[in-house]
């Protein structure tokens, strides 16, 4: 049987860096195959592409003598066979499709890395695995609220920041971190959990309105919800799309529709438990004072909660930070001059290549960390929520929303395959770039240690 890899995934944009080739040593292959399956599974619950996932757990194989392994990747489940002196072994493993906070991405990553070296001890990497998934937030429940209350309010300094609006998501951030940190660790409510959220801003949204509060529906039903959003796995699933992964990309497509829809229903059912109509959730202000500079300080508060509320590792805030705001500002540039349906194309071929740069040549968190929350900044999710919800009120324009969401996606998802592109074309070519690049990465290092 042949992996997907195998027929294209080779050009995946993570092959900047050649596997280090090691002499086979003896390794027991049912420890072997166990401690493959279970870094599958951490990759793909890091969001992973799929051919990515194959690439790197063949090059894993291979550094310790098994050149002959198979690997089939799917977004919830992982095939792989092994060959030794006994024969063929495989094993077939599920995945989780929750989504791990950022410290625990980065330590995924890192041990990967070194299992790709063949040095790791595979018992000792299990042990590790298994640590991983155990461990704590860094800032604790509290930071986990806090920063979800933080993020929301950064997301409304860029939509709309009036002053009802940011207090309206505070509160509302607040709550849905509450009922985040409830549900956290518990697998029974996480599926219905984006339906309670929706439900639960929705009624105190119209609740606010019913009582003369000056919040605008569209503007503060949004931000608290962010988190939910499929942003990352509808432009993850056209870039799979593109990279001819059909199942990968066709199941990731449809997962995060259906995600939409659920946010859609559960904030019609929160409309009219408090006696409004869908129609109603579309209402919008027709003008409102924009402050200067408003939205650029929403990026840095929202960097500011991503980083707490999703436990990003040490060292990231400031790596994390500088991702958003020149993906953020490469949007809006782009915006100015070309229209906003395919401005995220520019925020992602910014965003892509700078996370790559960090990871590779500055040594920084993983790509994953600083890149991923450049997704829910530009969120094309937040696009197809609004349109899905339109569609409960007005099917044409609901219809004519999705249309333009679509082009948004693709054009995200354009912007990272050729972002990606970019990036491995430079630093293949042109060697006196790359010596460049480590002069500057000499100059960092010395002032991190001052």
């Amino acid at each position: 049987m042949t992996s997907k890899s195998d027929t294209g995934g080779e050009t995946d944009h993570a092959d900047a860096v050649a596997a280090p080739r090691v002499a086979p040593t003896a390794v027991d292959t049912t420890v072997l195959l166990e401690f493959l399956f279970r870094l599958g599974q951490a990759y793909l619950a890091c969001g992973e592409q799929t051919a990515k996932v194959e690439l790197l757990l063949r090059r894993t194989a291979t550094a310790y003598g098994m050149r002959r392994a198979r690997v089939v990747a799917f977004p919830t489940a992982v095939f792989i066979s092994l060959h030794d002196s006994e024969g063929e072994r495989v094993t077939l493993a599920e995945c989780e499709t929750r989504l791990l906070r950022l410290d625990q991405m980065a330590d995924f990553y890192a041990l990967g890395e070194a299992a790709q070296t063949g040095k790791l001890d595979l018992r000792e990497g299990l042990e590790r695995l298994a640590a991983i998934r155990r461990q704590k937030p860094r800032f604790g429940r509290v930071g986990f609220v806090l920063g979800h209350a933080i993020l929301t309010v950064g997301l409304a300094f860029v939509l709309m920041p009036t002053a009802s609006n940011l207090a309206a998501a505070a509160v509302l951030g607040l709550v849905v971190g509450l009922l985040k940190l409830a549900n956290r660790g518990g697998s029974v409510m996480a599926i219905p959990m984006p339906v309670i959220a929706a439900t639960t801003v929705s009624a105190m949204v119209f609740l606010a309105i019913r009582h003369g509060l000056a919040v605008d529906p569209v503007h503060a039903l949004v931000p608290p919800l962010v988190t939910f959003l499929p942003g990352a796995m509808l432009t993850l699933g056209m870039v799979e799309l593109a990279y001819g992964d059909m199942v990968s990309g066709s199941s990731r497509l449809i997962a995060g529709f259906v995600q939409l829809v659920l946010l859609a229903f559960g904030l019609g059912i929160g409309a009219g438990l408090v006696g409004y109509r869908p129609e109603d959730l579309m209402h919008a202000a027709t003008h409102y004072v924009n402050f200067p500079f408003a939205a650029w300080v929403g990026v840095l508060i929202f960097g500011l909660g991503v980083y707490l509320h999703f436990s990003a590792p040490k060292n990231s805030l400031q790596w994390l930070i500088l991702v958003l705001l020149l993906a953020f500002g490469a949007q809006r540039l782009a915006t100015v001059f070309i229209g906003s349906e395919i401005s995220g194309f520019f925020g992602t071929l910014v965003a892509t290549p700078l996370g790559y740069l960090i990871q590779l040549r500055f040594k920084g968190p993983p790509a994953a960390v600083t890149f991923l929350p450049s997704f829910w900044l530009l969120v094309p999710g937040a696009l197809g929520l609004l349109s899905v919800t339109r569609m409960m009120s007005d099917r044409a324009a609901g219809l004519d929303g999705i249309v333009t969401v679509v082009f948004v996606i693709a054009s995200i998802a354009l912007g990272t395959l050729v972002g990606a592109s970019l990036y491995r074309g430079l630093t293949e070519t042109f060697g006196a770039w790359q010596l460049q690049i480590g002069r500057v990465e000499l100059f960092f290092r010395r002032n991190d240690k001052r």
